[in-house]
């Protein structure tokens, strides 16, 4: 059994404003073994992105609660931050979803680098540079846009080029951050094929792919978790949690999902209906009773996380009612 590079237990952070708490990212567990590539997925605003800066950044409102997080073995959240900075880029690093806004436009590709990798105590010289002129053949572009300007390449270089400087210090552990999302359909197979190629040739040891399109998880990630308001959902092995889901809200997100083969007239999407809770002082229960249409009056209690086989886990008070029919 290959052991976990990333643990994550009972982990809370939230942004911590005027009016109160917003509890972004609420008791979460889980853990990601070396090599393994992690989908998570769900709605805008579930608290994907907060719990990847709560574990590269955590800058203000946003604050890390309680929980632990370990990296390699390490407790990370308690380290200072000058401490933790010699380690992004090196054992934890992020390619961000803005990736496309990242450069400065009065910089070259080349010169942007040099600056990034001199804040870490990294010479940028010859046989520096020919490593990354190598990872540039990998993701298929020419060394030439070194010499270039942000403005000159498209968005699809754009992001390849961060996936570049992101992994050049062949991180333990990266996550990628809907890194596809601003791209069209051919470029977004590209990139989330590039993550997984990465990993195999052994340059990034693991993966934590954040998106909100599970169709692209399940080409690459070995196994999905599901986010829902700040909390876990669902958490099992991509196929059975792509044809076999058991959460409502999990199904629903399928359901939601074109299908290849499927014809508009004999089969329609189905949106999910209201919209996700303000999580500004949310107190108890099932955030996703609000929407649920199998909802009861345990539903206001929370519901524990319970394992319905190897591998996979579920929080839902009513998952063996419901049963393993994706339309149910």
């Amino acid at each position: 059994m290959r052991e976990n590079i990333l643990e994550v237990k009972n982990l809370k952070a939230y942004y911590k404003i005027l009016k109160g708490q917003v509890k972004a990212v609420d008791d979460l567990t889980f853990n990601i073994k070396k090599g393994e590539i992690l989908g998570l997925a769900g709605e805008s605003g579930c608290g994907k992105s907060t719990l990847a800066s709560t574990l590269i950044s955590r800058k203000p409102p946003l604050h890390h609660i309680s929980g632990e997080v370990k990296l390699n073995g390490k407790e990370i959240m308690q380290i200072p931050e000058e401490d933790f900075k010699p380690m992004r880029l090196k054992n934890i690093s992020l390619i961000p979803q803005y990736a496309l806004d990242a450069f400065s436009p009065t910089k070259k590709i080349k010169t942007f680098i040099i600056d990034l990798v001199q804040e870490h105590g990294i010479k940028p010289d010859r046989e520096f540079f020919d490593k990354v002129k190598e990872r540039l053949y990998l993701v298929n572009l020419d060394p030439s846009v070194l010499e270039r300007y942000s403005i000159e390449l498209s968005g699809g270089m754009k992001q390849r080029v961060i996936m570049v400087i992101s992994t050049i210090l062949n991180p333990d552990f990266i996550i990628a951050d809907e890194i596809t999302s601003a791209l069209d359909v051919s470029s977004q197979r590209f990139v989330a094929t590039m993550l997984a190629n990465l990993r195999d040739e052994g340059i990034i040891g693991s993966a934590m792919f954040i998106t909100h399109d599970l169709s692209i998880l399940y080409q690459i990630a070995e196994r999905i978790m599901i986010m829902y308001a700040g909390c876990f959902i669902e958490i099992g092995p991509t196929e059975e949690i792509v044809k076999n889901p058991r959460h409502p809200y999990t199904k629903a997100l399928i359901a939601s999902l074109p299908q290849v083969g499927i014809q508009y007239q004999d089969k329609k999407l189905s949106g999910i209906k209201g919209t996700p809770p303000q999580l500004l002082n949310i107190g108890e229960g099932c955030r996703f009773r609000y929407r649920c249409q199998y909802a009861d009056k345990q539903c206001e209690i929370s519901p524990v996380r319970e394992r319905i086989n190897e591998g996979h886990y579920i929080s839902c008070w009513r998952w063996k009612e419901l049963g393993s029919d994706n339309n149910a």
